[in-house]
């Protein structure tokens, strides 16, 4: 199954698939869109003797089943000619004894070649992940100067609850700090790793759902701020050894989760330190997109339904709406028609539009 629209790239259609929770194999497909044919394949899950298959057991039933979804469209850089993927959690996804090691390249960025599919670098954001916390996201490209430096770069608020600045050229980590009030992690080590405190027996920050998750962020580069929608929502994770049939979920175990003390957030992420600016709380965790325009405004919405207009330097609420139904996932899209800017956002069934008075 598939979830995410394809990227397509000259004559080139880029597709991912879904279905991480099931025993399955990720990877990233590339097909002639004339004639169907595949023209390359992309696992995310190495075969045994291949590179990152090291970080696996010895055993290619585990691997052949190791999960690493591809459910969100990447992003691609057509002077480097790389796309940028990201992947999904390991299966199963809270038991681990059977997949011991890092168990690559899941929960990874993978940057790959569009002609041929070949990993050019790839960075994981969580080790042997335990929680379900894919990294499908959507890869923000900026090219922004840092210490003096014209640098290519790639940013990622991820769903373990860090954000990330990585060299899209080498896959250098530039920036790695948390987002959110992670218990799991605080601080990502020399080595590029995070330093891991807590492994969610006692409770832990992020939930499954994530620091964040599928829904856009945006990014204005005169600010140089990435807007997120941000999550805090703690849960405890039960691991438990499940039953592998074909066909079937195969979590691996249970998830208690706090909802009563979570909230959301749309927050303001400083790209070059990875320090908030600002943030502006909403009454429950929310899974609404974000949208920022050159004008310097920030549409975001929440779970209650109110669809919101802020100030992208200060975080100044500005103007809401009430839509009546809960925004999911999408972000705000602009236009202009006949000499008039819109802006719309969906919200559950119905899709609401606001224009700017006739000039």
């Amino acid at each position: 199954a598939a979830t995410l629209a394809p990227l397509v790239i000259d004559d080139k259609v880029i597709v991912g698939i879904s279905g991480g929770e099931y025993p399955t194999r990720g990877f990233i497909d590339a097909y002639d869109p004339t004639t169907g044919d595949r023209i390359w394949r992309f696992y995310t899950v190495p075969s045994p003797g291949e590179f990152g298959s090291e970080t696996w057991p010895d055993d290619p039933e585990v691997m052949a089943r190791g999960g690493g979804g591809t459910w969100m469209t990447g992003s691609f850089d057509p002077e480097l000619n790389l796309i940028y993927w990201g992947t999904g959690n390991p299966n199963p996804d809270y038991y681990g004894e059977k997949r011991e090691g890092d168990n690559l390249f899941t929960n990874s960025i993978v940057a790959i070649e569009a002609n041929t599919g070949i990993l050019r670098w790839h960075y994981q954001f969580t080790p042997h992940d335990l929680h379900d916390w894919d990294s499908n996201h959507v890869p923000v490209l900026a090219d922004l100067v840092l210490d003096g430096e014209l640098r290519k770069v790639v940013m990622v608020a991820n769903r373990n609850g860090f954000f990330y600045m990585l060299d899209r050229v080498t896959g250098e980590l530039l920036v790695g700090k948390p987002f959110t009030d992670t218990t799991w992690a605080r601080e990502i080590g020399s080595d590029g790793r995070p330093i891991v405190l807590n492994d969610g027996s006692k409770g832990c920050l992020p939930d499954p759902w994530g620091g964040t998750n599928f829904m856009p962020p945006s990014f204005n580069p005169d600010l140089g701020i990435l807007f997120v929608t941000a999550r805090e929502v703690c849960a405890t994770f039960v691991p438990q050894e499940p039953e592998i049939i074909p066909g079937r979920t195969s979590f691996g175990g249970v998830v208690w989760i706090d909802r009563d003390q979570g909230y959301g957030a749309l927050r303001a992420i400083d790209v070059r330190t990875g320090e908030r600016q600002w943030e502006f709380r909403y009454p429950s965790a929310t899974m609404a997109g974000v949208m920022t325009t050159a004008s310097g405004l920030v549409f975001a919405g929440d779970h209650e339904g109110n669809f919101m207009a802020f100030e992208a330097s200060t975080g100044r609420n500005l103007w809401h709406y009430q839509t009546g139904s809960r925004i999911w996932g999408a972000a705000a899209m602009t236009h202009v028609l006949d000499g008039r800017q819109h802006v719309l956002i969906p919200s559950g069934t119905t899709l609401v539009a606001f224009a700017l008075p006739a000039s």
